[in-house]
């Protein structure tokens, strides 16, 4: 299936063609047949001389319903510009033409309606030179009356020709449905209807309603008024939803495939049209079947950011228009350029934004994005619309391989100016480093580490384990001294002072391997274990603590917790009577 959507001024005769080119009535209300004037979108199809089914998307032309026609023609990649040569060119054939201009439209097909009532040339010729002008380019133009058939075999024939020529949609593409209807249909529930542009629907999926997020239930599809269990790119599709009420979905929302869009109400785009200089403050943007207001900040002369009244689902690259509804005017087409930008706090942020966007050019571009943003997660990346292909480096996390090389070598300086600042600890906190790195993740100051740098017990340090800072190392040495003949003597605290060992030495003697600590201010020199294994060994098993102490020189305040360390190593035991056997005796 191809879609292609009506353009152009009131009552030129759009819904009258596609009446009869189709056979079928596009105008879905009543108060549209009884006017003679088309309100809404209408819908209709027909099978081409070559085989294949256009549907139309059949838009109002009257300019109090513009808003309707956007809704319309947005989501299509392909026009049918209908001018009515005994009226000739005007106001809303500009007007449709402008935003099928401003959304970026490349293929289209003129159809000079009422050629029984007038000579179709002027018309023509006028239109052509006025589309020429836009994206549309050079068009095939057809005079045809749908009163009498005249033209009508030919404009079959165009039709087959234009969607010989549109690009194939891409078939794995993330769906993205805007929403153009919302109906119930009793017994079935609630029913949206819109073209599918890239992408494939099936029975059973789940979706993302953009508005709230929530998920939703594809419980069937039709296409053509057919059942089908799937439906692939491109095509019109309503798509019934389980368990979702209708006043919970409208036009200008969005199903989405979960997980590949963000919602944005904050965004920069390049601006073909109106400068930004001279646009109004307020401004309506038209995307897909949405329509939101708009507030324009003018950053450069063609780039300006938008603050959108909600959010939409949006990435880089896609294309929209600005409308003043005011003055009935199309102010410009706009790129998206970024959907997540900065903030600009600092005075001249805005013209250095509009530098950074006078290099963008709306196209996903990874290497890019990873050196402006500098880390960002790929899923981000993801659901802004550019191919997250990069090797994390840590988690899901990817980086711009310069920035990425510079905080290695901030983490080196950042750990030994810790370790100047305060050389007992036994490194710095994986925290305070992702702190003054000013990282999102401690993951990622881990994938930092490089050799010498290590990581232990949640600290990264620079030195060896066993490696003292030399006023402790002093101090230890004092100890060894005066202690090594009297291993299981353990300093009184004062004594410990005498020496320079106040708390925080010690915690560093002890993680250093320098020193045994047994219970607060009680330690002993690191080979003590062995030693009092050995002693205990040659004692009659089992033994109480007094015989112990006895053995082994020393005081109930080392004696205790000696033997308690020695139970939870497992090298003694300890009985119900509370005497003790080694378990393990030296070999």
């Amino acid at each position: 299936m191809w879609v292609v959507a009506t353009a152009g001024h009131v009552d030129h005769g759009k819904s009258t063609l596609v009446r009869a080119l189709t056979g079928m009535e596009p105008d879905r209300w009543a108060e549209e047949r009884r006017r003679g004037m088309t309100i809404d979108l209408g819908f209709a199809w027909t099978t081409l001389p070559a085989g294949g089914t256009v549907a139309f998307v059949d838009v109002p032309g009257h300019e109090r319903f513009v808003p309707n026609m956007l809704a319309g023609v947005g989501p299509v990649p392909a026009a049918l510009v209908v001018v009515g040569a005994d009226e000739g060119w005007m106001p809303q054939s500009a007007e449709h033409l402008a935003a099928l201009d401003a959304l970026g439209v490349s293929h289209g097909l003129l159809a000079v309606t009422r050629a029984d009532l007038a000579d179709p040339g002027p018309a023509l010729a006028r239109a052509r030179e006025e589309i020429a002008a836009t994206s549309l380019g050079a068009v095939e133009a057809v005079p045809v009356s749908a009163v009498t058939g005249a033209g009508l075999p030919e404009l079959r024939a165009a039709l087959d020709r234009l969607v010989a020529r549109l690009p194939d949609p891409a078939a794995d593409a993330p769906v993205r449905l805007w929403v153009d209807r919302s109906f119930t249909v009793r017994g079935s529930g609630t029913v949206v209807t819109g073209t599918l542009g890239a992408g494939r629907l099936r029975v059973g999926d789940t979706l993302e309603l953009a508005a709230t997020g929530e998920p939703v239930r594809v419980r069937g599809l039709h296409a053509l008024n057919t059942a089908r269990a799937e439906v692939g790119a491109v095509a019109r599709v309503a798509v019934n939803l389980r368990g979702l009420p209708r006043d919970r979905v409208a036009r200008g929302d969005a199903l989405l495939s979960p997980g590949r869009f963000r919602g944005t109400d904050l965004l920069d785009v390049r601006l073909a049209g109106d400068p930004a200089a001279d646009l109004p403050p307020t401004l309506t943007l038209h995307v897909g079947s949405a329509a939101v207001p708009a507030r324009v900040r003018p950053l450069g002369p063609d780039t300006v950011r938008l603050r959108l009244a909600r959010p939409l689902p949006l990435v880089i690259g896609d294309r929209a228009l600005l409308r003043d509804p005011g003055r009935h005017h199309v102010s410009g087409g706009v790129t998206v350029l970024d959907v997540d930008p900065p903030p600009l706090r600092r005075r001249g942020a805005a013209a250095a934004r509009a530098i950074v966007l006078a290099g963008l050019d709306g196209r996903p571009d990874l290497a890019g994005e990873l050196r402006r943003r500098r880390l960002v997660r790929a899923g981000e990346l993801t659901r802004m619309g550019v191919p997250a292909t990069a090797a994390p480096v840590a988690g899901d996390w990817l980086a711009d391989p310069d920035h990425w090389r510079e905080l290695g070598r901030r983490l080196t300086e950042e750990v030994a100016r810790y370790a100047r600042e305060q050389p007992l600890a036994a490194g710095v906190p994986v925290d305070v480093l992702r702190h003054r790195l000013d990282l999102p993740d401690r993951a990622l100051v881990e994938a930092l580490l490089r050799p010498p740098l290590r990581l232990r017990a949640g600290r990264v340090t620079a030195t060896a384990a066993d490696t003292l800072p030399e006023p402790v190392a002093r101090a230890v040495a004092r100890v060894r001294a005066e202690y090594g003949d009297r291993p299981f003597q353990a300093p009184e605290t004062h004594r410990l002072a005498d020496f320079g060992l106040g708390p925080r030495e010690i915690g560093a003697a002890v993680r250093a391997g320098a020193l045994l600590k047994l219970a607060d201010n009680v330690v002993l020199l690191p080979g003590a274990l062995d030693d009092a294994v050995r002693v205990l060994a040659g004692l009659s098993q089992p033994f109480t603590l007094s015989a112990a102490r006895q053995a082994l020189d020393t005081t109930r305040r080392v004696a205790v917790p000696l033997l308690e360390l020695l139970d939870r190593r497992g090298a003694t035991r300890r009985l119900p009577d509370d005497a003790r056997e080694v378990v393990h005796p030296p070999g």
